[in-house]
């Protein structure tokens, strides 16, 4: 039977692969300007793709500022905007389609010292991709709001506070109805373990977070054996979380929903190598099973994604190629 619907297949021209197995239908450099570009996000606005990612001389170089990135085809890129910051060094930039229609950059500036503060999360706001207004504060001083999902006019997002002992950090839980003034729902989700990253993503009103937590070697130390993602979800109004530990160490997280009822998460892998990877996510068993690596290694990951057409794209970064550059890869998914 398995034989007879191949070559049934076959003969219809549908590209055939095992069940199971995603592929890469194609992949390319999109960006190398800088001496490190990195940490990327991708969105579709008015028909033409849109990726963000930060340049700087380095992974934590005190330099950093955000690009914008623009094209029809997701072939030919050409530059939008480029935001930087007097205050020091912007990072992770993240890009969303807010509800009246506008593209809503937000990032963070690792504040240049001595300073009050150490953080400080901000949000850019364009009708066009190319003219952004000045930056918005955003969220407390010192809380890391990473990225941000609209759900039926509401921004919802966790912050994480950057204190210099992990030990000490705390996860919260922010929502906003304009992307600029925002709100604690939760002040302390209680999650232990140095929690950072995370993206939310929304089955009907059920909110589904993928958190990432980091090991460190402080006093007591956090060891890599609890530095493991957490997937999270919640019913309205958001206050009551329930957490399961995949048992995975990742970095970079972002998902979003695909066909078939499904979710698909991107993430940095770490054993036994560290590359950038596609997971199957399953929110009710807790669990995170590698679909497909692609084309990375060592600095990379911190991707961007988007179904279009039949296809997952995805924006990345990557070393494997010697120098850190922008990928995009078209996937089709099993």
């Amino acid at each position: 039977m398995r034989t007879a619907l191949f070559l049934f297949a076959l003969l219809l021209g549908v590209p055939c692969f095992a069940a199971g197995e995603a592929r890469i239908v194609d992949v390319r450099r999109i960006w190398d300007r800088a001496p490190h570009n990195a940490f990327t996000d991708l969105v579709r606005f008015r028909n033409s793709w849109y990726c963000v990612f930060r340049e700087g001389a380095g992974h934590a170089s005190p330099d950093g500022r955000l690009r914008v990135i623009a094209s029809k085809d997701g072939k030919r890129w050409e530059p939008a905007a480029l935001l930087e910051s007097a205050d020091g060094d912007l990072r992770d930039a993240k890009i969303s389609v807010t509800p009246d229609g506008r593209l809503m950059l937000m990032g963070a500036v690792a504040l240049r010292q001595p300073a009050p503060n150490r953080h400080q999360s901000l949000a850019w706001f364009s009708r066009d991709g190319r003219n952004w207004e000045a930056a918005h504060k955003v969220a407390d001083p010192d809380f890391w709001l990473w990225r941000v999902t609209w759900h039926k006019g509401t921004a919802y997002g966790l912050g994480y506070n950057t204190n210099r002992d992990r030990n000490l950090r705390i996860l919260r839980l922010y929502a906003s109805e304009d992307g600029r003034a925002y709100r604690a729902l939760v002040e302390n989700l209680g999650v232990r373990n140095s929690p950072g990253e995370s993206a939310i993503r929304f089955d009907g009103d059920r909110a589904i977070t993928l958190l990432r937590r980091d090991a460190y070697g402080g006093k007591p130390p956090i060891p890599a054996s609890a530095a493991t993602a957490l997937i999270g979800f919640a019913d309205p109004p958001y206050l009551k979380w329930t957490w399961k530990d995949t048992g995975i160490r990742v970095g970079g997280p972002n998902f979003i929903a695909v066909p078939g009822s499904r979710w698909v998460a991107a993430v940095r892998l770490h054993e036994p190598t560290t590359r950038t990877a596609l997971c199957w996510l399953d929110p009710a068993n807790g669990t995170l099973v590698e679909l497909l690596t692609l084309p990375s290694k060592g600095d990379s990951s911190y991707a961007g994604l988007v179904m279009h057409k039949g296809l997952l794209w995805v924006s990345y970064y990557s070393s494997h190629e010697g120098k850190t550059s922008i990928y995009l890869a078209k996937v089709r998914l099993p």
